[in-house]
């Protein structure tokens, strides 16, 4: 017994530790980050890889998503012969939660998992300590650039993610499910509110910084070579994922709690 409570106290402590040590770099991050000089090329850089580069994905996982909530959200409405409402659950399903937090756990697959490999491996290469002897500092240079493109470009990808996903849900209710178009695009734009679209966007905001501190935390203090590198992958990838979670039912309830 007295093991077992050992086992738990040391756990918690490690976890009080851990998080400790990412809310000393996340200060530090945005402490140096926000002061002169500005690496604007880098941020280009990471905007172009995080955005264009996501795009792919994002749309692709955006369309079948649209188009399976309208079958499914049909099959069920017509045991209550509530078709009509197909319309207005796609547009508001695919604006408030589902583009944002699929984007944003797809992002982080991509993403995360890759600035935590690219960090990592510069650090267990010494090419971050060389950035610091160069007077270069690596969380102006490395870490500031990324987490600004992350949480600009998520957002913009959420918008795209929101057209093409209702736009899937549009195809498969006309063409499969026989809605007629005049009325499902009334309805769909019945219900939606300026509220609904802003909700998802800064939710894709939050997720964006989180994808990219993360990817940089692990990244930044990655050891032990490659077998490190690739924990800290994996460590990326699971934490943001986690943090998007947490943070979209936190947002949820910020902005739609009565």
């Amino acid at each position: 017994m007295i093991s077992f409570c050992a086992n738990i106290g040391r756990l918690f402590l490690n976890f009080l530790q851990g998080t400790g040590h990412f809310i000393v770099f996340m200060s530090q991050a945005l402490a140096i980050g926000i002061r002169p000089p500005y690496y604007s090329r880098q941020v280009l850089k990471q905007a172009i890889d995080i955005g264009y580069f996501s795009l792919p994905v994002v749309g692709l996982t955006a369309t079948f998503t649209g188009m399976v909530l309208a079958l499914q959200s049909y099959t069920g409405f017509a045991r209550f012969s509530a078709e009509g409402a197909v319309a207005t659950v796609v547009v508001l399903s695919v604006t408030r939660e589902l583009a944002p937090v699929l984007a944003g756990l797809m992002v982080a697959g991509r993403i995360g998992a890759a600035i935590a490999a690219e960090l990592g491996t510069m650090r267990v290469t010494e090419q971050i300590d060389a950035l610091s002897t160069l007077s270069t500092d690596p969380f102006q240079y490395l870490v500031m650039p990324r987490i600004i493109a992350g949480t600009l470009m998520l957002p913009l990808l959420v918008l795209v993610a929101d057209i093409i996903g209702v736009f899937g849900g549009y195809l498969v209710s006309i063409y499969k499910l026989g809605f007629n178009p005049g009325n499902y695009l009334h309805q769909t734009l019945q219900y939606l509110k300026a509220m609904d679209v802003i909700s998802g966007l800064v939710k894709a905001a939050v997720f964006g910084f989180c994808i990219t501190i993360m990817g940089c935390y692990h990244g930044y203090y990655s050891q032990g070579g490659a077998q490190g590198v690739g924990s800290a992958t994996t460590n990326a990838v699971v934490s943001s994922s986690i943090l998007i979670l947490i943070f979209n039912y936190l947002l949820t309830a910020v902005f739609f709690d009565k």
